[in-house]
């Protein structure tokens, strides 16, 4: 009573179906493809440049950990890092926790 009668589509289905397949896809490939630029690859350079940061720490560097502690490196070691935070205290830290390696031979801006 209240149905209104069905008809097959006529028509070409081969060109209109590529085409809208296509379409629904290409905001998904376009969005992927953004998400990539602005996300990842900046995240994945930073993660290179902090590995190879903790990798060139050596003797006498300053380095701040991620808790802010800052210290004078002492010796290194393959994982640890000892770093000397006042006169005869010192203190062994992961090489992953550094969030900073000062070279040697800087100084601070007030100074």
């Amino acid at each position: 009573m209240f149905a209104s009668p069905a008809y097959a589509a006529t028509g070409s289905a081969g060109v209109g179906s590529t085409l809208g397949l296509f379409g629904g896809i290409l905001p998904f490939i376009l969005i992927f493809v953004i998400f990539y630029m602005l996300l990842i690859r900046p995240q994945q350079k930073r993660m290179k440049q902090h590995q190879e940061m903790i990798a060139a720490v050596k003797k006498n560097d300053v380095a701040v950990t991620g808790g802010g502690m800052i210290g004078k490196v002492t010796k290194v070691d393959d994982s640890e890092v000892e770093l000397e935070v006042a006169q005869g205290v010192r203190v062994r830290v992961v090489k992953g926790t550094l969030s900073e390696v000062r070279p040697h031979g800087t100084r601070p801006a007030n100074d």
